[in-house]
């Protein structure tokens, strides 16, 4: 890509707008960066950009004049493709991308790329701690927190990447083509950005669409949607499966055992009480990230060794600490109901459940359903509350608390739960509107938590 003296648009200045502005600015492009809140500070801007006064910022809409005046547009993933400004530009057949595009055409070595509606985060970090066991040059980026722009460059021929990428990201992709795609599942979530389950479906598809033969795309065949459309795909396809034995992949039988099946030969990886973490859901991302690294070349005894030394993620089923012989747990990733599904699943005594935030247009029947006889109390904080209490009501579930934010939340909880009980944080929403995001959330639960008395 030839960005020399090209007229670069970058819309939003959150950590993916500036470091691909970044990016833009080392290979000599003209840079104007917009950002569409009216009220943000100019001189906020100016800090994140550091240095770089030869970026122009707009802040507000876009002035007419630079339509006709621009080579790409880079969208932060935040950003919704649809907007009015944003069909105009693309009307006038400007290319419109986002940063991991953007990267893309930067990075040099092999790229794993991983996506679903829940388990990403933990997937690809153990992706990532797996392939640092073996290759010497290694990167973990994307939605995880780390911008793929901010490494492309320094990658090397021998460099490997271990990629989260969201269905936002997914939705501006080009050219992008990973050696090695995963996509874990698929469930509702983001209806308010993508509208209907055909376009959140149609994005997260975006992973494998450039891939070939020569590549490989890593799919939960438990999932109907990911079975019925692995037959568009060109890439070889490996399942994992947590249910069935499979004559071909990898599986998690009834001993618990974790079995590759290939050419005809089953082997036993390990069990999952060799494991540090808890729930189906999990050994479902270990199998994945099996299958992944051994497509990216890294042998069976380093991915053995890694799988059983690798501990839970921050804020996704965490444990925090135990107070009066209760204990309680973080998973303040839990933020749509399939995620919170699998949360709840994990909880192995009587539990006091932390729900409710922003509301993404989910419907909460399912979770509830879930609870089987688990959940004591469901205590209910933020935009969602009453919407869930509606829906844990139709269901049959009345032990319900409202309350006001989360630290009320703790201290309900800490007076509610009995000694043997759990407690967890597993909100089954976005965290916008009383946090920042779901790892403030998190971080304000766990410092809630150790200032409980004992």
């Amino acid at each position: 890509m030839d960005l020399n003296n090209k007229r670069v648009l970058v819309v939003g200045t959150g950590i993916s707008g500036i470091s691909a502005v970044k990016l833009l600015l080392d290979n000599r492009a003209d840079v104007i960066l917009l950002e569409g809140n009216e009220n943000a500070d100019i001189n906020e801007i100016k800090e994140k950009l550091g240095e770089n006064e030869a970026v122009k910022i707009i802040i507000g809409e876009l002035p007419m004049e630079y339509y006709s005046q621009l080579d790409y547009v880079v969208l932060s993933p935040g950003v919704p493709t649809d907007l009015p400004f944003i069909n105009a530009l693309r009307n006038k057949e400007i290319p419109i991308i986002g940063e991991v595009e953007l990267a893309y055409h930067f990075t040099k070595g092999a790229v794993a790329a991983i996506t679903g509606t829940n388990g990403k985060t933990t997937t690809t970090t153990l992706v990532g701690d797996i392939l640092k066991t073996y290759y010497k040059s290694v990167f973990v980026v994307g939605n995880i927190g780390i911008p793929f722009t901010a490494v492309a460059e320094k990658t090397e021929k021998d460099t490997v990447i271990a990629a989260e990428i969201s269905s936002f990201q997914l939705e501006t992709i080009i050219e992008f083509r990973p050696k090695v795609s995963a996509i874990l599942n698929i469930t509702p979530d983001h209806l308010n950005r993508h509208h209907t389950m055909v376009n959140y479906i149609d994005a997260k598809m975006q992973i494998a669409i450039n891939q070939n033969e020569e590549d490989t795309c890593v799919l939960n065949y438990e999932d109907e949607i990911l079975r019925k459309r692995s037959k568009t795909l060109r890439a070889n396809v490996i399942y994992f499966s947590s249910q069935r034995q499979l004559e071909e992949g990898i599986y998690l039988d009834e001993e618990n055992n974790i079995i590759l099946a290939k050419d005809g030969n089953k082997e036993v990886i390990c069990n999952t009480s060799q494991l540090k973490l808890l729930g189906k859901h999990n050994y479902e991302n270990v199998m994945a990230a099996i299958v992944i690294c051994m497509q990216m070349g890294v042998p069976m005894e380093f991915i053995k060794k890694a799988i059983m030394e690798f501990t839970a993620v921050e804020h996704r089923i965490e444990y925090v600490i135990e107070k009066k012989g209760v204990k309680y747990y973080n998973d303040s990733k839990g933020t749509n109901t399939d995620a919170a599904i699998q949360g709840i699943r994990a909880m192995t005594t009587p539990t006091l459940l932390i729900g409710g935030g922003y509301d993404k247009g989910s419907e909460y029947e399912d979770w509830i359903k879930a609870f089987n006889g688990k959940v004591r109390y469901l205590v209910l904080m933020g935009e969602t509350r009453e919407k869930i209490e509606e829906a844990a009501k139709r269901c049959g579930f009345q032990n319900i608390i409202l309350v006001d934010d989360l630290k009320e939340a703790v201290e309900v909880c800490a007076k509610y739960a009995r000694p043997g009980d759990a407690v967890l944080l597993s909100p089954a929403c976005a965290s916008w509107g009383m946090f920042k995001n779901y790892e403030e959330r998190g971080a304000l639960f766990k410092q809630y938590v150790k200032e409980l008395q004992d």
